[in-house]
């Protein structure tokens, strides 16, 4: 009984409660909203009392990925990469937020300025309302427990003041800004983070919400953040993030394509549909996967790290200590190597390039040419670096992700060097992430990874988001 029921009640969710999925319902919509309390008991009863009638069908959307752009920002001190969502429904249209990815947060939280929506049905369509979670849900208190040991060094937390009207304490909660790394307040808030669906080809205008544990932020949170991002995404294996929190037939996986350039958005797709990227292709990104297994609650943190053996340059190994850590992160611009195996690849990088010339490194660089000719990415030719990994596999790095121009004439050796008692031997900058597809399979605890997509004939950039 109690499974015909709950999927009786997320049926009235959809049909009666939850923001359309499609632009050309906001007015059936408008009018559902105003569906009256004792209609809503009514309903709920009578589908009790007929828990067994199988015609009661639960909402299947007609895609079994959401999708969201992904932009690069080079107005911080480093690139940084955010999503476009849609969060607040007001005024007929759908407000968009900018969040900065991020592999490592316990919990999404942003700029979500409005008034408390004290009960359900008191906020008018015309204003930004909030839900908030009250000190006493458990939600409250496996939020917080949850990010005790990440976030000791910031003071503690305390149970909010009484809001006006509602008469419980709200749910404060330890935020870090993950640029400056400056301790901050945010209210847990009952959130919904709206997604356009997709068939791995291009992007619907039919949407559909997601509900991970989010907390709202005052502006000066976000301090040091690219212009119009005013959220964090959490990205990461935390049971509040994003990935643990999707459902249904939105499988919980991820793919991440960062862009190049941040003229033309890459693309972030949630679920496990084909990959096309392309719109006019056949051909599905899988195709050009190879995985490795995730290694997941390293040093008791979110974030997603991977087993690295080691370091081929023209058939030249470079062995990385065995149970050494190598993190994925989205706030890390170049790959960092600890000291001993930084030296180690400078030092066999500079051996198979002796027909460039070398020149003055340019910060944070150590290794560094001059390249007379006018030469491009993509028409500048090195060895690739190979990153073995645990199971056999290979990540190749080439020139489109290991070289960086710097002027019109220098090109650097994009990695950089992490100092001698780095956290971690190896993190994964987002440089040699860029146009390359990484598929995070959350559930199985395995990484996708294509390596560049340029010598495929396509890129993050190709993703269709015209339709929407």
């Amino acid at each position: 009984m109690l499974l015909h029921c709950s999927r009786s009640l997320q049926t009235i969710y959809y049909n009666y409660i939850s923001p359309p999925r499609s632009f050309d319902k906001i007015q059936s919509y408008k009018r559902s909203k105003m569906i009256s309390h004792v209609q809503l008991i009514l309903l709920i009863l009578a589908i009790i009392s007929y828990y067994g009638h199988e015609s009661i069908a639960q909402y299947i959307p007609p895609f079994t990925s959401l999708v969201a752009p992904v932009a690069k920002h080079t107005d911080s001190a480093n690139p940084l990469y955010s999503a476009q969502i849609m969060t607040k429904y007001v005024n007929s249209q759908f407000v968009h937020t900018n969040f900065l990815l991020d592999m490592e947060a316990p919990f999404t939280w942003y700029d979500c300025d409005g008034q408390w929506n004290i009960y359900p049905g008191s906020c008018p369509f015309t204003a930004v309302c909030l839900s908030p979670v009250s000190c006493e849900e458990y939600q409250c208190t496996d939020v917080r427990t949850s990010t005790l040991d990440r976030y000791s060094s910031c003071p503690p937390v305390t149970n909010g003041s009484t809001l006006p009207g509602w008469g419980l304490c709200s749910c404060p909660v330890t935020v870090v800004n993950p640029i400056t790394g400056s301790c901050g307040e945010a209210l847990l808030n009952n959130d919904e983070l709206w997604f356009n669906g997709t068939n791995g080809r291009i992007a619907f205008p039919d949407f559909m919400g997601v509900y991970p544990s989010s907390a709202c932020a005052p502006s000066s949170a976000f301090e040091s953040f690219p212009k119009n991002v005013s959220g964090v995404l959490a990205m990461s294996s935390s049971p509040h993030a994003l990935p643990m929190n999707l459902f249904g037939v939105i499988q919980r996986s991820f793919a991440l394509c960062l862009p190049t350039s941040a003229s033309s958005p890459g693309v972030l797709i949630l679920g496990s549909s084909p990959y096309y990227l392309d719109s006019h292709s056949d051909v599905d990104v899988r195709s050009f996967l190879s995985y490795t297994p995730l290694l997941n609650n390293i040093q008791d943190t979110f974030g997603y790290y991977i087993g690295v053996n080691t370091i081929v340059i023209r058939k030249r190994s470079i062995n990385v200590p065995p149970n050494a850590t190598t993190k994925i992160s989205t706030l890390v611009p170049y790959t960092t190597l600890r000291t001993d195996i930084y030296k180690q690849v400078v030092r066999r990088f500079s051996k198979v390039t002796k027909r460039l010339q070398p020149t003055k490194p340019v910060t944070p660089f150590g290794l560094c040419f001059k390249i007379f000719r006018n030469a491009t990415r993509a028409g500048l030719k090195v060895p690739d670096i190979d990153f073995g990994l645990g199971n056999g596999m290979k990540w190749s790095v080439s020139t489109a992700n290991s070289m960086k121009q710097m002027t019109q004439d220098v090109w650097c050796l994009a990695f950089v060097d992490g100092g001698v008692t780095s956290e971690h031997v190896i993190v994964l900058g987002t440089f040699q992430m860029e146009d390359n597809f990484l598929l995070f399979d959350v559930v199985n605890s395995s990484l996708g990874f294509s390596s560049t997509l340029l010598n495929k004939g396509t890129s993050c950039a190709s993703f269709n988001f015209t339709g929407v």
